[in-house]
């Protein structure tokens, strides 16, 4: 239940703390005094976008700050831990700062939290019926959504849905995969063109780089082999490097015993000795076996065309990426020629789906049509007793074209309100005040089912009064048994019935309005209903009515 209501510099708010109890609370007051504000500083609890325009002006912050007892309802423990917040299991306070920079922040229970999370919150703990609500009678989603919620239907529901957003994720992926096969269908043999043309072209990874480096040699056979003749002469004919080198290591050998690095730097010699030998052997074979061969060159010139001519049309820099191209070209026509079996396949899962979504379907539709009579029952006892006595209500299911989220019913609340009128839509024949009876009636037997602690109806009672207006009272008096009822009215055969009565006024004695809300003594109740009765110059008969009111409310 809601305990309490925090308000500061909201509208025409300063400062507002207001408690509440178990049970039927009314709140009344003047048109204008504020009740919408109250209301709207409410709306933001239940995680309503904020508007920097409510903020009190001259303001910097104000906060709206709802404390409500959950110590009844142990099912919302899983939401606190879903959610990673502090559960107090018996109170929760929830709570919204808005500031003229335009920046709002939400907590739970001192924590930060999206507006998603307050909402979702919020919406277990208290519904706010307002007039405009009302308008949710002409909303087939809404008549469904009753329907439903008296079927208890939550689990056939959630399976369904489970199955429908399955069917129709594969009916989107079999969308793409026909589009894709048939896009690729009609390029299969520009991809088979490409493919054969890199298949037949035999890259090998590392091929460029060493074509390009025997293009460079045989490009200055002549050249090389004629320096490396030169070079080899130096080393090795006679008084060249090696006679030389031989000749050092002899002479030195005679005297290293007497050098202490002597061992050292002779064997550092032979080793030069020995590499000069081994480079000098390694260079004449090397121009033995080179020789210029005009048709390799031509070769090798004519293959780096080749993969030149392949990189510049297939827009890459190497032969790798050509390779990896052909690859991919190759998994491509894989793909179309396994797109037939995918395809098939992909079907036979969504018929199986289907047949699933069709008994799931069943199911669901199953619950609503036995939720359809007590609804029925229900409504037409709480009619009849709000005065509607030729009252016919009939719940009709009819199915849809095509499988929906939500199943494949469709639901109507079909009335009439006299002997000599057929059935038809709520929206097209109930007027203002049958409709506001209707909603009392439908709200009466949804709360019970949605176990929510709390409800506000918002002059729920337009467009009734006398006789009606004491017995829309006693329903929802009756509703406050196992919830806490909050009503704004301008009724007094309303506000009467109420545990509890506050009144909300206006202040404009000060520099700025203000809107203020006080709970009433008996005595002040006895003069709030006489006004309700006769305005504000109460009369002695006005105040015997209203104490009659209370007597027998």
């Amino acid at each position: 239940m809601l305990k309490s209501l925090y308000i500061s510099n909201y509208a025409l708010i300063t400062e507002l703390n207001i408690n509440f109890e178990l049970g039927f609370s009314v709140i009344t007051g003047e048109t204008g005094a504020g009740k919408s504000i109250i209301l709207g500083a409410l709306s933001l609890i239940l995680g309503q976008r904020a508007d920097t325009k409510s903020i009190k002006i001259d303001a910097e912050k104000c906060i709206i700050e709802a404390t409500f007892d959950i110590s009844n309802y142990r099912h919302l423990d899983s939401f606190f831990v879903n959610n990673d917040l502090d559960n107090q299991t018996t109170g929760c306070i929830i709570r919204r700062e808005l500031t003229n920079s335009g920046k709002s922040r939400a907590f739970i229970n001192d924590t930060p939290v999206g507006l998603n999370v307050i909402r979702d919150l919020s919406n277990r703990l208290l519904d706010i019926h307002s007039q405009h609500e009302n308008l949710l009678l002409s909303n087939d989603a809404y008549q469904l959504e009753v329907v439903d919620t008296i079927a208890q239907n939550a689990k056939a529901l959630s399976a369904y849905s489970q199955t429908y957003l399955q069917w129709k994720s594969l009916q989107t992926e079999l969308k793409q995969l026909q589009k894709m096969a048939e896009k690729q269908a009609s390029d299969i043999d520009y991809i088979q063109f490409q493919f054969q043309q890199l298949s037949d072209a035999n890259l090998v990874e590392n091929e460029q780089y060493e074509l390009e480096l025997e293009q460079e040699t045989l490009s200055h056979a002549e050249e090389i082999k004629s320096e490396l003749q030169k070079a080899n002469q130096l080393l090795v004919e006679d008084n060249m490097s090696l006679s030389l080198l031989k000749e050092a290591i002899a002479a030195f050998s005679k005297v290293k015993s007497f050098i202490p690095e002597g061992n050292n730097w002779l064997d550092r010699l032979q080793s030069t000795h020995i590499e000069l030998k081994d480079i000098s052997a390694e260079m004449n074979a090397f121009e033995e076996r080179l020789e210029f061969n005009p048709e390799r060159l031509n070769w090798v010139e004519g293959r780096l065309s080749e993969i030149f001519t392949l990189q510049k049309k297939y827009k890459v820099n190497s032969v790798k990426e050509l390779i990896s191209l052909r690859e991919s070209l190759n998994l491509q026509l894989q793909r179309i020629d396994s797109y037939d079996d995918e395809l098939k396949s992909l079907k036979v899962k969504i018929e199986l789906l289907f047949e699933q979504l069709q008994a799931d379907a069943k199911e669901l539709t199953t619950t609503r049509i036995n939720a359809c009579v007590p609804i029925e029952t229900h409504l037409v006892e709480q009619l009849t007793l709000l005065g509607m006595l030729n009252i016919q209500f009939q719940v009709a299911i009819s199915n849809l074209q095509d499988y929906s989220e939500n199943g494949i019913d469709e639901v109507q609340f079909l009335f009439s309100a006299n002997k000599n009128r057929p059935l038809q839509p709520v929206t097209q024949i109930a007027s203002g005040g049958e409709v506001s009876r209707l909603m009392l009636s439908i709200k009466s037997l949804v709360a019970h089912k949605a176990d929510l602690p709390t409800i506000i109806f918002d002059e729920i009672d337009t467009g009734v009064s006398g006789e009606i207006a004491h017995r829309m009272g006693d329903i929802m008096q009756s509703m406050s048994v196992d919830m806490q009822v909050i009503t704004i009215t301008h009724l007094p055969q309303i506000a009467a019935k109420g545990a509890q009565h506050y009144r909300v006024y206006k202040d404009e004695s000060g520099q700025m309005t203000q809107t203020h809300i006080q709970l009433l003594t008996d005595n002040e109740r006895i003069t709030e209903l006489a006004q309700m009765l006769s305005g504000k110059n109460v009369t002695d008969a006005a105040l015997s009515n209203a104490k009659e009111l209370l007597l027998n409310g």
